[in-house]
């Protein structure tokens, strides 16, 4: 994993966890441009190097990663060792995930929503949310120092499932977008590419998916999420 470096040293606004590099972009690209726009600091932490990927390497990954995170205004992206397909509730993962909470002391946590066609994306949802808890626990790996987010979100990668809330991603939805095509070892198949769910017009499907959430809230587009705390109205019930 690579080090905390100046700028997001300390306390960071969101932390977004995937298991590979592009579930945070499916889920919440949107969400992630529209908060960097707005200043707040923000880290992708990618638990696994996805090296069972049907296309694409390792290396390849990485750029294209990197690329995506650029599209978004993410300060920061770094990547675990947890195994691709290895993504499990072991004392070891949770603890790689719970270093990286402890180290950047975000406000808002990220996760994939566990009910998903990929396991790796249930098993991460899962994970995360054990190191989210354990992360405050002082007697739990007290080399480091506890942090407690405030808030832990999760998005949907694959399914369209009713959230409890959206957010509204219309004035986003190209630096989503621009940040999924930068996965093109992904999206396209290539000559030499084989055949997966994600090269049969995947991102074109993301985008009618926004656009269903965002038709079903009144507005244009939207990315759902999950909440795992009950959420505290700080206006009344009319919006005013």
């Amino acid at each position: 994993m690579r080090e905390v470096n100046n700028v997001t040293e300390g306390k960071v606004d969101i932390l977004a966890f995937g298991a590979h590099a592009d579930d945070v972009e499916i889920g919440m690209g949107g969400t992630l441009a529209k908060y960097a726009e707005a200043g707040k600091k923000i880290v992708i932490c990618d638990l696994t190097e996805a090296e069972l990927s049907s296309n694409g390497s390792v290396s390849i990954r990485k750029r294209e990663a990197e690329k995506a995170a650029k599209h978004l205004g993410v300060l920061e992206r770094v990547t675990l060792d947890i195994p691709d397909r290895g993504v499990y509730l072991t004392d070891e993962t949770i603890s790689k995930v719970v270093e990286v909470i402890r180290q950047y002391k975000p406000t808002a946590v990220f996760a994939p929503y566990e009910q998903d066609r990929h396991p790796d994306h249930g098993n991460a949802s899962r994970l995360v949310r054990e190191a989210y808890f354990s992360a405050g626990i002082k007697k739990f790996n007290p080399s480091s120092s506890v942090h407690k987010a405030s808030h832990l979100y999760f998005y949907m990668i694959n399914g369209f499932h009713k959230p409890h809330f959206v957010v509204d991603i219309e004035n986003h939805l190209e630096a989503k977008l621009l940040s999924l095509h930068a996965y093109e070892s992904q999206f396209n198949k290539g000559k030499n590419g084989v055949a997966t769910p994600l090269t049969d017009d995947y991102i074109g499907a993301v985008k009618a998916r926004e656009r269903m959430m965002g038709k079903d809230a009144g507005i244009r587009y939207a990315e759902g999420f999950f909440s795992y705390n009950t959420l505290i109205l700080h206006r009344d019930l009319l919006g005013e």
